[in-house]
């Protein structure tokens, strides 16, 4: 796989799908402890008519590279991708904290995008006094047990138990110093204020029985942000790997108005 090396990271990314579409690429952006490969479904699906773009981000799969602390860093390290391979304009779509990340290079460089999609993912991180107290203790356990924990709950009541397990132990091998630095960094993630300053064309797509990042808080954010599209799926945090194809074909009517227009 190519990669690009930015700022002390080396990202391996994959660049799929035809140049000559008139369409501007995707770009698609995984969340905290994922990797590119939560995109497969959807990789497949568009890379057939149009460009494809997704990576590793730094510390992530076969992406080297330290924590950062905060998410504009991340956004900056996309951007600096992108300029690599001279896409100056895209879809942006982020799961979890690739969410953040699409929403930060939105805001800063709003030229940049022609629709935004945003997975299971929000604007502030909210806790309850007991989910906070439930999160600040989960920090204090064991690394792994950390992991798992988190990990365990972002899937709907369920989904077969081995491959929670296979997830748990692919996130696991994130580096401890990556996982807690960026952990730190979505806490302290808050642009709700700001999402009335985007225009760009925005749709919204929660699982129900996410828990981790409650659809409570995205509909806050799709109050806060004029015009945005919301679409409801039954499934828990991880929508690309609970259900891939009810995500693609949200993303898909989505990105075809674009198409059309």
């Amino acid at each position: 796989m190519p990669q690009f090396a930015v700022d002390g990271a080396a990202l391996t990314y994959d660049d799929e799908g035809p140049r000559d579409s008139a369409d501007v690429p995707l770009v698609f952006i995984h969340g905290w402890t994922a990797n590119r490969h939560r995109w497969d479904h959807q990789t497949a699906h568009f890379a057939e008519r149009r460009r494809v773009v997704r990576l590793d981000l730094r510390g992530h799969g076969e992406s080297s590279g330290a924590g950062v602390r905060t998410i504009a860093e991340l956004a900056a390290d996309v951007l600096a991708l992108l300029d690599h391979l001279e896409i100056e304009r895209c879809v942006l779509i982020g799961h979890s904290m690739g969410g953040m990340i699409a929403q930060t290079i939105t805001l800063d460089r709003p030229e940049r995008v022609e629709r935004l999609v945003l997975v299971n993912s929000i604007s502030r991180m909210t806790y309850s006094r007991g989910r906070g107290l439930l999160m600040a203790a989960s920090a204090l356990v064991p690394f792994k047990l950390f992991v798992a924990t988190n990990i365990q709950r972002a899937f709907a009541p369920g989904y077969p138990r081995a491959e929670v397990r296979e997830y748990i132990r692919a996130s696991a091998a994130t580096p401890r110093e990556v996982v807690m630095t960026l952990y730190g960094a979505m806490r302290a993630f808050d642009v709700l204020d700001r999402l009335g300053e985007i225009r760009t064309p925005t749709l919204m797509v929660h699982g129900y029985h996410d828990i981790q990042l409650p659809v409570a808080q995205m509909l806050r954010m799709a109050k806060a942000c004029p015009g945005a599209l919301v679409r409801i799926i039954d499934a828990g945090h991880e929508l690309p790997l609970e259900k891939p194809k009810e995500l693609t074909e949200a993303i898909d009517s989505f990105v075809m108005v674009s198409s059309s227009a």
